[in-house]
């Protein structure tokens, strides 16, 4: 399942996410095109790949918000559950172990 959300974030985000390679060869193509200047380029490529990281990192919190809330519908437990109650039940059985 977090194979499958990274896809999708992946795939959302186009070019940003796409590699520094592919965003350098789209920006290299506007210098080309004399859309923009060869020291405008290396600004450019460094602004997208640092709004990509951060478009990256909202979607990725976004589908775990997502996840937890389908969890706690589907009442599943998370890590965070089960960590709470093995910690319960080592306090339990401490404290029956000193009775």
């Amino acid at each position: 399942m977090k194979n499958t959300i990274g896809k999708a974030i992946s795939l959302g985000l186009g070019l940003a996410i796409a590699g520094k390679e592919q965003v350098e060869k789209t920006v290299d193509e506007l210098v080309k095109k004399g859309e923009i200047t060869k020291g405008e380029s290396k600004e450019l490529v460094e602004h997208l790949l640092h709004k990509g990281e951060e478009m990256k990192k909202q979607m990725e919190a976004i589908a775990r918000q997502k996840v937890s809330s389908a969890f706690a519908e589907k009442g599943i437990a998370t890590v965070e559950d089960i960590k709470r109650l093995e910690a319960r039940i080592e306090a339990l059985e401490r404290k029956d172990a000193d009775n």
